[in-house]
């Protein structure tokens, strides 16, 4: 069950959060194999000053970054991530957004570290 946290900016946020969100989805089932489902994405909007970031670093050319954070359980694969991370990109540059503008952070933990209510 990965958790999807987006930060970004709030006109973006308006004009594409809907969008953002399914080619993000569609990546993760792609990727890493989960189930439909398994949806739930948390967005962050921000004022225009909110998010500061280097538009150089590492040779890029930022504008307006967008930051996914995925959490989700340590069992996939170097593989599957590395599907996941390209299919982000790809479905998010086909929706209009830049490559360059989209930093994925991925946190790893165990399944006890999960609760869905009193589901343990």
């Amino acid at each position: 069950m990965p958790l999807i946290q987006v930060d970004l900016k709030k006109t973006v946020f308006k004009d594409k959060g809907k969008d953002i969100s399914e080619a993000i989805h569609n990546a993760l089932v792609t990727g890493l194999g989960i189930e439909t489902t398994d949806l739930f994405h948390v967005f962050r909007p921000h004022e225009e000053d909110e998010i500061i970031f280097s538009p150089t670093y590492a040779d890029r050319d930022r504008r307006d970054l967008i930051v996914i954070r995925i959490t989700m359980v340590n069992m996939f694969s170097l593989e599957q991530k590395q599907t996941m991370y390209k299919e982000i990109t790809r479905n998010l540059v086909s929706i209009g957004l830049r490559s360059d503008d989209i930093l994925v952070c991925v946190a790893q933990n165990q399944h006890e570290d999960w609760s869905l209510g009193e589901r343990i």
